[in-house]
């Protein structure tokens, strides 16, 4: 199968390339992102890894509703994408609202549009990364990143429209992961402690890209995965277990 993992350099979409270099089922790997994939670290790679199945895609404007001619010719017949692209609460203070609702929102919206139309396959699979506080439902705006939760929630809306409209030729899932960490990356004692009282799990970035390698490999077991069916699914796969 031809894999696109959108968001080239994040630490979700670093893990997925990982994983997908060594897994049999994905023959061509497209990493799409503004920055050229950086070259995997030799030391951090799986048994039969493949680099010769992977290439680096850049788009530098994804504000635009459609993309060039030679981004679709290499993203074209592709059978998944993993969008991972989004602006973290982290980078809230620094990143302007208007800004944050077009990476979050319009990006994804017209990415599963554009890459679903060029593939001639039977079903398109598309995953679209969110997260555990978002909500689909305005009425239930938390009063911690209220707004932001609200316009994740909008984006994963539109993104299950787009799905239930396509005749069922494009298949959608939602992962919504709550706390992500890995070898190198952990989580703060004080962040620990609140996100345990806000009630957000956590995950290992393994489980996380396992699982949904699975599904788009093998088909969805739902459409959305919270974060305790990424820790379920993921731990049951080879890079759930770091």
């Amino acid at each position: 199968m031809k894999l696109i993992i959108a968001g080239s350099t994040g630490f979700l979409a670093t893990e997925l390339t990982r994983q997908s270099l060594s897994n049999p089922l994905i023959t061509s790997l497209i990493t799409l992102g503004r920055k050229p994939c950086p070259p995997p670290d030799p030391s951090t790679l799986l048994p039969n890894a493949d680099l010769s199945k992977l290439k680096s895609v850049i788009l530098e404007d994804f504000d635009r509703d459609d993309y060039p001619d030679n981004i679709k010719s290499d993203l074209s017949n592709a059978d998944a994408c993993i969008w991972t692209i989004a602006i973290t609460p982290a980078q809230l203070k620094t990143v302007p609202w208007e800004t944050t609702v077009k990476v979050c929102r319009d990006y994804a919206v017209t990415g599963i549009k554009v890459i679903s139309s060029l593939t001639d396959k039977r079903l398109f699979r598309f995953v679209y990364v969110s997260g555990a506080n978002a909500v689909r439902d305005p009425a239930k705006k938390p009063l911690l990143l209220g707004d932001y939760c609200v316009l994740r929630g909008e984006a994963e809306n539109k993104i299950l429209e787009f799905g239930k409209t396509s005749g069922g030729r494009v298949e959608v899932a939602i992962a919504k992961p709550g706390i992500i960490s890995g070898p190198t990356k952990e989580t703060g004692v004080l962040a620990r402690v609140f996100f345990g009282v806000v009630g957000i799990g956590k995950v290992r970035v393994g489980q996380v890209a396992g699982a949904l390698l699975e599904g788009v490999a093998k088909g969805f077991e739902r459409e959305t995965y919270e974060n305790e069916d990424l820790v379920r699914v993921g731990s049951g796969t080879v890079g759930g277990v770091e």
